[in-house]
């Protein structure tokens, strides 16, 4: 459906716009899996810089990727963990 792929394209280009943002000239691995009639499951990885970089005002991008996603019927989640951040989301 297309508020699926609005928001699915939403997802990517927000996950890639705060890797860049926050470690900037790191590789970015994305992974889009399913097929129709069984969802559609995005996850965007990133190295964690070291140091990190601080983070500027406003924040609240995640927030609304997560909202939206609910909203869509299905639900995001974001953490930093081993050394990497990950986004993932699921979608009908």
């Amino acid at each position: 459906p297309a508020t699926v792929g609005r928001t699915a394209y939403r997802i990517v280009q927000e996950g890639l716009t705060n890797a860049r943002r926050h470690a900037p000239g790191a590789a970015v691995h994305v992974r889009l899996a399913g097929r129709p009639g069984a969802g559609l499951e995005i996850e965007i990885r990133n190295p964690l810089p070291d140091p990190p970089i601080p983070s500027w005002p406003g924040g609240t991008g995640l927030v609304g990727l997560g909202e939206r996603a609910t909203l869509a019927g299905g639900h995001l989640t974001h953490r930093a963990t081993g050394g990497e951040f990950r986004l993932s989301a699921a979608l009908p």
